[in-house]
């Protein structure tokens, strides 16, 4: 993020960032998956950018325009996974709100969370993924995963217990 915060442009008053991630005019819609696999393991990615670089996370990413959120979720978990997936029902809707020291704030998501069923591919890196993994329960309370990618898991396995339409 310092060299995100480095080059930084004004326009008029505002700061904006290098790219239309960083210092966002407004929100940014994204999708996430939280998919199972092996009975209690859900796969993960490590993020290769930010933010959260070098975390664990559930992968997905930013709906392009034009695409539906089911559209971007399965475009999404297949660049980053190699998996195609069939999407579920909703599991969560979460914010993630980043400031710099200054209060601006530096990035802004909406993150649209679905239960999903991998149907094939095989599971391996790509896209802004910089590693995949399937990870266990005991695996989850780890500081390299956020407090709120546990809950959602979590949120997901409650419903995984239904059936996916």
């Amino acid at each position: 993020m310092a060299a995100d915060i480095q080059r930084l442009r004004h326009d008029g008053d505002r700061v904006t960032g290098p790219d239309d991630r960083t210092y966002p005019r407004r929100p940014i819609v994204g999708v996430g998956a939280v998919i199972f696999a092996d009975g209690d393991r859900v796969v993960l990615v490590r993020r290769r950018h930010p933010p959260l670089v070098g975390s664990w996370s559930l992968p997905g990413g930013a709906v392009e325009v034009g695409e539906t959120l089911e559209q971007a979720v399965r475009r999404e978990v297949n660049e980053e996974t190699g998996l195609d997936v069939e999407v579920g029902p909703l599991v969560a809707a979460v914010d993630h709100i980043e400031r710099d020291l200054d209060g601006n704030v530096v990035f802004h998501f909406v993150i649209v969370d679905y239960l999903c069923r991998a149907r094939g591919g095989v599971l391996t890196a790509g896209g802004d993924a910089g590693a995949v993994r399937l990870a266990g329960p005991a695996e989850l309370d780890s500081p390299e995963i956020a407090e709120r990618t546990r809950d959602v898991i979590a949120r997901g396995w409650a419903l995984s217990v239904e059936p996916l339409s």
